[in-house]
């Protein structure tokens, strides 16, 4: 009787419609939110911004989906039965000997000291067999919530590096328009007005040879993201190498606008949780074994990445450095920072993306993760651990987010522009939008020429082969690198 009175036919119905209502009311309120943040997005022309958010709401949708599947199969897993004996293996905390009974599954005691049925009736189907159920109700909760959280304080963590490395870069915004100030012939700094900064560039990254060494470089591109990583004249040096290597004709382009821009486009990706993201959480969750301080050492993971990464991206400085100091013997008037895939790891400076992902995703799982053990279990759980292992994790969590706001993202946001090939960001929504347009007419009205010179031929005529052949480079040329 006990057990029907816990159900909804003996619920007062006053408070089933309250809390229906309670639940619509904030699910209404953040859905309407959501769509007048995306509307005013659209009014202020921010497409990148926009396109991350409909990101969010997919992630939304999926965290929804995996809520209900949890919630419609839970009766399902209950009754999947298991042998006593393999519930013993891999447990995040030892069991007490009273513990060990199987039989006491069907009641546990909660820390409020009420007593609740908590694996209903799977429990008893599998205590009948002499068997366990595989994932008890509560436990099925727990990791719906966790799943929750994760997902949450995710998103929190992706917005708030952005705003606070957008910050900083847009500190940088004084340097743009101190350079446009001048004169249109002026925009981008002439041989003599150049040499000063070029000077005080190569001078700061590649003075002296003893830089060339490998371990030497290194290790000072690596203590240099601590401090004044960037400056101006590292920002007008590298602007001034990107203008002259992909649009000379353009002296007053707006670096800080496009650099910020492919930022907003990157933010879209960042901001989602890719599928191989949710295969490192199963895996974490299976390391999760006690005695093994898992979580104690995958904390450093990011950390380790993120001075990794911010020591690629100052080495990549001053490689291009030297190869102007290079180039200075052969002709000091052309030598000019010269963007290139090949300082990027395997040439690809998609990589470095990649794992600043990675490096908000893990920081984002070890701080979800503690704040889902304390509120769950307590912070005397067990699988909180001593607090010798706690009070590093949360210190590390901080360090990476700061690191990764303050110096590692906008360091990205200027480096990977130095590439081979200019990023999406180049152009506006409507630029692309007409370009894409653009360039599907173009390869049906080739393709058409094709098939009438061809169509009475067996071979290819020289205009035609040529024609196809370049609208695919054009394509790529204006598509993301």
């Amino acid at each position: 009787m006990e057990e029907d009175s816990n159900s909804l036919e003996y619920t007062p119905t006053w408070i089933v419609a309250m809390v229906s209502l309670i639940i619509i009311l904030l699910s209404l309120f953040a859905e309407r939110g959501l769509h007048k943040l995306g509307k005013l997005l659209m009014h202020k022309k921010q497409d990148a911004l926009f396109e991350a958010l409909q990101k969010l709401k997919e992630e939304l949708m999926l965290l929804g989906f995996i809520s209900l599947l949890l919630t419609v199969g839970q009766g399902v897993i209950q009754r999947i039965c298991m042998p006593p004996g393999l519930a013993s293996h891999m447990l995040p905390c030892k069991k007490h000997a009273e513990g060990h009974n199987h039989e006491k599954y069907s009641l546990q005691t909660l820390n409020n000291g009420r007593r609740l049925l908590s694996v209903g009736v799977g429990s008893e189907y599998c205590t009948h067999k002499g068997k366990v159920p595989l994932l008890s109700l509560e436990a099925l909760h727990q990791l719906h919530i966790f799943i929750f959280v994760l997902a949450v304080v995710h998103v929190i963590f992706c917005v708030t590096t952005m705003i606070l490395g957008g910050a900083r870069i847009g500190q940088w915004k004084h340097w743009e328009d101190s350079i446009k100030g001048k004169s249109l012939a002026d925009a981008v700094p002439t041989k003599a007005s150049h040499a000063k900064h070029r000077r005080s560039f190569l001078k700061k990254h590649a003075e002296g040879d003893w830089r060339k060494a490998a371990v030497i470089s290194w290790m000072i591109s690596f203590f240099k993201q601590f401090y004044g990583s960037i400056t101006k004249s590292d920002y007008i040096e590298l602007r001034y190498g990107f203008i002259m290597t992909h649009c000379p004709r353009r002296p007053n382009f707006d670096f800080h606008k496009y650099m910020t821009r492919t930022l907003e486009i990157d933010f879209k990706r960042v901001v989602s949780i890719s599928w191989y993201l949710w295969l490192f959480v199963v895996l974490f969750l299976l390391l999760n074994v006690e005695g093994w301080h898992s979580y104690f050492w995958l904390s450093f993971l990011p950390l380790i990445l993120l001075l990794l990464v911010g020591a690629k991206l100052e080495h990549i400085i001053m490689r291009m450095a030297q190869e102007v100091v290079d180039k200075m013997s052969h002709d000091e008037e052309n030598a000019v920072v010269e963007p290139s895939d090949k300082h990027f790891w395997f040439h690809s400076p998609d990589i470095v993306l990649y794992l600043i992902h990675f490096i908000l995703f893990q920081n984002s799982f070890e701080i979800a993760f503690f704040f889902w053990i304390w509120s769950t279990y307590g912070f005397n759980s067990c699988i909180m651990e001593k607090l010798g292992y706690i009070v590093p994790r949360l210190f590390m969590g901080v360090i990476v987010q700061v690191l990764c706001s303050y110096s590692t993202l906008p360091l990205y946001a200027l480096v990977s522009q130095m590439g081979s090939k200019f990023k999406r960001g180049m152009f506006n929504e409507q630029v692309h939008s007409a370009l894409d347009d653009w360039i599907g007419k173009s390869r049906g009205d080739t393709l058409n020429r094709y098939e009438k010179n061809t169509e009475n031929s067996d071979h290819v005529t020289e205009e035609s082969a040529a024609a196809i052949v370049e609208l695919p480079v054009i394509e790529n040329h204006t598509s993301t690198s």
